[in-house]
């Protein structure tokens, strides 16, 4: 038999793609999670000189390794200045729901779960920036704010002006931005933040320096706040108007607290200010006194945390259930431990109740949620879509005793590639601060009947199953 002569130039081309394809079969299955890897795998097979370049891009969550030593260095000193505060410590009771659940998150995030604090949940979007505004207009010492979006819009302009206000008091104001979240709010305000004293830094700057710090599209998805070492802000709203998406006004949800927690913001705070600038900021040398009776605890995360932990302490909270669990979350993109767990409480006879937004400002994101809810469906997951906001808020809750709220999504990307925020708090007072949030969101929202889903039409699930296939990378 005889071969077709090929060019050589054709010749090299076709080796150089099987040889990316061998390539590949053998590399990335032993450096990416099977899912990941699946969908690695089906790109360069079908288009090996594309689908490589963007591996080497965007296959690992790469993170420098001053990024990586720097946030040990954090880690242990977190871990450390921690040590004498003994008498703050709060301690589950051994058969409590909480009881694994706080020690896994001090093992993972350095953080030990603390007693004394007052937390306030809100979800009205422009009380809570109020609320912060009169904060920062009420500083005496210092204003940190660490956000991932600050837009060139009117609460852009109005933080801005609170800062430069402060600033002018004798303040120290700091603020740290996600270079790409923020970009507009960067380009509009950092001229005059900095004219006026703030000090502004941009996160994981973008550009050719995403090489010397980590792989380009990793953000950090955090949202902070702390004023004087003495009150804290947290959870899922950005420095933004609701509406800054035009047609999708946001609802939040986001926490105030005061007490010893807000030294675990703050330590959080210069831990990101040390990853981006090598400066060491001093801390005070006690917490803030206690200014209420509910234990407190951080969760932060991202690819310098190690054992994917915001995962692992959602999936210990989903497996400790034992009557009642409700997710929220704007972007539903599991992983096969997040789905298996929900799957395995709602067959178990927990009542589970996840709440999505019916709009979604991802389109592609959305499409391949679509492909989750059948699973859960059929388990018995009752899903509710949330409307006529979108529903950008992330919280969860375990029966009546332990809330999380944050920045933390129920996606891959947020388990893995962002840094991300979360404070769990076990007080039942708390949870029932959440309960009412969470009954209102299912007030204004349209439960999904199993047999109508069941009944859309092909195409969708076709569209679906595709978007699917991109799961590690939205």
């Amino acid at each position: 038999m005889d071969w077709p002569h090929l060019h050589p130039a054709a010749a090299w081309i076709f080796a150089l793609d099987w040889a990316i394809r061998i390539g590949a079969l053998l590399w990335i299955p032993v450096r990416s999670a099977p899912a990941a890897a699946r969908s690695w795998l089906l790109l360069i097979g079908f288009v090996p000189l594309l689908g490589l370049p963007l591996y080497l891009a965007f296959g690992q969550p790469w993170v420098s390794r001053l990024r990586r030593e720097r946030q040990a260095n954090a880690s242990r000193v977190i871990a450390e200045r921690q040590q004498p505060l003994g008498h703050l410590r709060w301690t589950p009771h051994p058969d409590s729901i909480a009881d694994d659940v706080a020690r896994l998150v001090e093992h993972t995030g350095a953080f030990m779960p603390m007693t004394g604090n007052a937390v306030h949940l809100d979800d009205d979007y422009a009380r809570s920036l109020r609320g912060l505004l009169q904060d920062i207009a009420g500083a005496r010492e210092h204003v940190h704010l660490l956000y991932y979006l600050m837009y060139d819009d009117a609460v852009g302009r109005a933080v801005t002006d609170a800062l430069v206000a402060a600033a002018a008091r004798g303040v120290h104001c700091r603020l740290l931005l996600d270079a790409v979240g923020a970009k507009r709010g960067l380009r509009a305000f950092a001229p005059a933040l900095r004219a006026a004293g703030v000090e502004v830094h941009a996160m994981l700057a973008g550009g050719l320096a995403w090489r010397r710090s980590a792989r380009m599209d990793l953000r950090n998805h955090r949202k902070l706040a702390v004023i004087d070492g003495r009150i804290g802000w947290t959870g899922s709203q950005n420095l933004a108007e609701p509406e800054f998406i035009p047609g999708v006004p946001n609802r939040e949800v986001v926490a105030r607290v005061q007490g010893p927690v807000v030294a675990q913001l703050a330590a959080l705070f210069a831990s990101d200010w040390y990853l981006e600038t090598g400066q060491v900021l001093a801390l005070p040398a006690h917490p803030p006194a206690p200014a209420g009776a509910s234990p407190a605890q951080l969760l932060p995360s991202g690819p310098t945390y190690p054992f994917a932990n915001a995962r692992n302490a959602v999936v210990s909270l989903i497996h400790r259930a034992r009557r009642e669990l409700v997710l929220a979350t704007p972007y539903f993109v599991p992983d096969d431990a997040t789905q298996d767990a929900l799957e395995i409480a709602a067959l178990s006879g927990i009542d589970v109740r996840l709440i999505l937004s019916e709009r979604n400002n991802q389109r592609l994101t959305a499409w391949a949620q679509d492909s989750y809810l059948d699973g859960l469906l059929a388990a018995g997951v009752k899903v509710a879509l949330h409307r006529p906001h979108f529903l950008h808020a992330k919280f969860l809750r375990v029966d009546d005793e332990i809330a999380l709220v944050g920045s933390i999504n129920l996606d891959i990307r947020s388990f893995a590639l962002n840094a991300e925020l979360g404070l769990l708090c076990y007080d039942p007072a708390v949870v029932a601060q959440l309960r009412r949030i969470e009954a209102d969101c299912l007030a204004h929202a349209r439960l999904l009947q199993p047999q109508a889903w069941q009944r859309r039409p092909r195409w969708r699930r076709s569209l679906a199953g595709l978007a699917r296939l991109a799961d590690s990378f939205l």
